[in-house]
């Protein structure tokens, strides 16, 4: 027991004495580090005291210095110029020699140049060297009568301590007084003291600090007391005052400043944080994140806002529906404040607004992806876009349209159509149209190369498309299908060119390829591209109904109509309906184009589903499409009760009497086949989808929402009697009820360039917004994403990976000879 405890004893007492040594070495290295630090302190007010005396003798030469002789030699050349013939080396060499202390200081120099070029100088020994060294005594002498040339002064009375500026403790300078004027008058120089207020101040300045320094760290006795020391000295204060940002000088900064009850507080973290996920939008885009998760976020932050504010009153009374627009004048205030303003980015060019015409129109270029003869909604509804926005003559509109080789001009254009020259396919277009609006089209046409992808089963352009609306009349872009014409678009940036770009989203592009093989992975990369190349290309979208994907900077609202020839046989029908006699003869059929994707698929499973209930229903279809001899013969194996037809135009005769439309198709965006039905005065049995919400408010639109609630519409509908359009319904179902939509919805009718200019010239007057002082994050995420775009759609390996055809990054040579273009510099394959 007694081992164990003197063996505890011995471990006690060797830790102590270790802490012990440690503690010392830890004390002497603090005392070795402070006197290091008061030796740096010395050393930094030695260089101080060494920089003062260097800009003193810089400005104010020592009698007898190399700056001084520099001027007494210039005087002398003044005074006694050298003879024309002497050249002007020989004046210099002779007045040189002429100098006093030169003659005594020559037989020194001689001799210390004759010791350096001894070969043996560096062997010597340091006794030798130090007998060889230059004598300076004589320096000393010759400097000694030029400190007071002319002034009469003795010399010898005068000492060398009392002519240096660099007398210790002593904080004068001394200078030289000229007297006498003129380049030949004799001047006078005399040394006069000048007092210590004329010391550079900087210098002055950081000597003081640095004394300030050094007896801090004299009373300082650990390096946290020498810290804090330092804070308090006012060398500190003078770094910490320079190192702040100053603003710009700024007129409405002052008077913010000046006023009283005008501190504006800065953003606190909620506010910030909220800004950044607003301006993050396009890019949260991208990764997937929905609107309603920011806006979510957005009100969260709000709530902890008011929550930390403890204002319990405020939280519980306040609203979600807080507008937005209250943190842009917040940050706007903010900035203002503080006299910041954004001059513009790399993104942006500049926010000057576009000057309009000077006839006051503007000019609409509608681009499209397919064209007449082909029968499909694309090809059709721009047309008479761009006739009823050129109607009344306030717009120049130019339809751009696609053109074809003859070999994809057969597969794509019914009853083997084709067409030489563009100028033949122009006609048939126009006689087409003025068939159907009743009034001639006072508008361009014009054609950009296309082809035509099998796999797609849509028309691909080729190239730069931009380049066929020409600089001058490029003030409005339409891009009917904005997705669609922009996936391997590789030219201009569409929103550079045009000083607005309207995309009209037709088609559910995610509907279709989720039905094709790998279609959730398909649908995954295509909706990220449509939102890539849709959010960099265009300044507003417009999405026909709330069934095609959500897009960045898009608004829904159906700005398609029908014919005036659909609306002219719908009157036509209440006419006879009040006559008394029956316009409807037959049962119930349906038309469109006889692919799976346009309804036939749910058509086929409806009918095959309640075959027994719907045994009655006699339904005729007409439509041709790829998919026809399928679509037939599995209709035929199911032993369905359906007469198929050659597909025909809409307005044909021989639909004029068929009561019910029956429509189940929910790929579609806004059915133009189910607006005309209703125009015709026909009861239409449709789906509840989001692409028919605009025809849910006709009395005649029966909808469904389940197959049994098909089957109980259906036997309604065929027991019914359409009733008659009102004048309303039947102007909210035309093309100007449709213009004005698109109109009111793209804000194009801003009137006259008068009054344009007008609107600029109070835009100018008007005080600072948040587009003004903050750069936009969308601008800065939309041009690097436009950028990789264009990379991306140059590189022909990534285009053919995604799909595109080869050789159509370029026009062709066939289709240059047909457009009249110039040969492409690039040959497709």
């Amino acid at each position: 027991m007694a081992a164990w405890v003197d063996s505890v004893d011995g471990r006690t007492e060797r830790a102590l004495s270790f802490i012990s040594r440690s503690l010392s070495d830890v004390q002497r290295s603090a005392d070795q580090d402070f006197k290091l630090m008061k030796a740096r302190a010395k050393s930094f007010r030695d260089l101080a005291s060494t920089l003062d005396k260097e800009w003193e003798n810089f400005r104010f030469p020592v009698p007898g210095s190399s700056r001084d002789l520099l001027g007494r030699f210039k005087e002398r050349q003044h005074a006694s110029p050298a003879p024309l013939a002497i050249s002007p080396l020989t004046a210099i060499s002779a007045q040189v020699e002429d100098v006093e202390f030169i003659r005594r200081l020559r037989p020194t120099l001689s001799t210390f140049r004759r010791i350096q070029s001894d070969p043996n100088f560096v062997k010597r020994d340091d006794s030798k060297r130090s007998r060889d060294r230059m004598d300076l005594s004589m320096l000393k002498k010759a400097l000694a009568p030029l400190a007071s040339d002319g002034d009469g002064d003795d010399p010898s009375t005068t000492s060398l301590e009392q002519r240096s500026p660099w007398v210790k403790g002593d904080n004068a300078s001394w200078r030289w007084r000229e007297r006498g004027t003129g380049t030949s008058a004799k001047r006078t120089r005399k040394m006069v003291k000048l007092p210590a207020s004329e010391d550079w101040e900087p210098l002055k300045r950081m000597k003081e600090g640095l004394r300030d320094l050094e007896s801090t760290a004299a009373k300082s006795k650990t390096p946290s007391e020498f810290l804090e020391n330092v804070k308090k000295t006012e060398l500190f204060e003078n770094v910490k005052s320079s190192l702040k940002l100053t603003l710009p000088n700024s007129d409405g900064a002052r008077k913010l400043t000046e006023e009283p009850g005008n501190d504006v507080a800065p953003l606190d973290v909620p506010e910030l944080l909220e800004n950044l996920v607003r301006q993050s939008e396009p890019f949260l885009d991208q990764l997937g994140v929905r609107k309603d998760v920011s806006v979510s976020f957005c009100k969260m932050l709000r709530r902890c806002k008011r929550a930390s504010s403890g204002n319990a009153e405020l939280v519980a009374t306040s609203t979600e529906s807080e507008p937005k627009d209250d943190l842009d004048l917040r940050v706007a205030s903010v900035l203002q404040s503080t006299g910041y303003r954004y001059r513009g980015g790399m993104w942006k060019e500049g926010t000057e607004a576009a000057d309009l015409p000077d006839d006051g129109r503007r000019k609409i270029a509608i681009v499209t992806t397919a064209s007449l003869p082909w029968m499909t909604g694309t090809a059709v509804n721009p047309l008479f876009r761009a006739a009823y926005l050129a109607k009344d003559g306030m717009r120049n509109v130019t339809l751009l349209i696609p053109w074809l080789c003859k070999k994809d001009q057969a597969l794509v254009y019914p009853s083997h159509m084709s067409f030489n020259t563009p100028e033949e396919q122009e006609s048939y277009v126009r006689t087409w149209l003025e068939e159907r609006i009743g009034f001639k089209a006072d508008f361009k046409i014009a054609f950009y190369p296309g082809r035509f992808s099998t796999h797609k089963r849509s028309i691909l352009a080729c190239g730069d498309i931009s380049q066929f609306i020409p600089d001058k009349e490029a003030d409005v872009a339409v891009l009917e299908e904005p997705e669609h014409l922009t996936w391997y678009y590789h030219g201009r940036r569409w929103n550079k060119k045009f000083k607005d770009v309207i995309g009209v989203v037709h088609t559910n592009y995610l509907e279709y390829v989720q039905r094709e093989k790998n279609g959730a992975l398909q649908a995954f990369l295509l909706k990220h591209i449509n939102n890539w190349v849709v959010g960099i290309y265009c300044n507003k979208v417009l999405r026909l109904s709330a069934a095609t994907q959500e897009l960045p900077k898009s608004q829904v609202c159906n700005v398609h109509g029908v014919s005036p020839k659909f609306l002219e046989i719908g009157k036509k029908v209440t006419v006879e309906t009040d006559s008394g006699k029956s316009a409807f003869t037959k049962g119930a059929y349906f038309l469109g184009k006889m692919i799976w994707g346009k309804g036939y698929r749910e058509l086929v499973n409806l009918l095959a589903q309640y075959k027994q209930d719907l045994a009655d229903l006699k339904l005729d279809v007409y439509g041709s499409g790829e998919d026809a001899a399928d679509v037939k013969s599995t209709a035929q194996n199911l032993g369905l009760g359906i007469n198929f037809h050659q597909g025909r135009d809409h307005a044909d005769e021989s639909l004029h009497s068929y009561k019910v439309f029956i429509n189940p198709s929910v790929s579609d965006v806004v059915c133009t086949t189910t607006a005309e039905a209703l125009a015709m005065g026909k009861i239409v049995v449709c789906a509840d989808h989001p692409s028919n919400e605009f025809f849910r408010g006709f009395p005649n639109c029966l909808t469904y929402s389940s197959p049994t609630e098909f089957v109980e519409k259906v036997k309604v509908a065929m027991a019914s009697e359409p009733v008659p359009l009102s004048a309303e319904e039947c102007h909210r179902l035309s093309w100007e009820a449709a213009t004005e939509r698109f109109l009111e919805m793209t804000k194009l009718d801003r009137g006259s360039a008068s009054e344009q200019q007008a609107k600029a010239g109070a835009a100018v007057k008007r005080p600072m917004t948040l587009s003004m002082s903050l750069p936009n994050l969308r601008d800065v995420v939309d041009g690097t994403l436009a950028l990789a775009h264009f990379v991306a759609s140059g590189f022909e390996p990534a285009r053919l990976v995604s799909g595109a055809i080869p050789g159509t990054m370029h026009c062709s040579v066939e289709q240059s000879k047909d457009l009249g273009l110039p040969p492409p510099l690039f040959h497709g394959f």
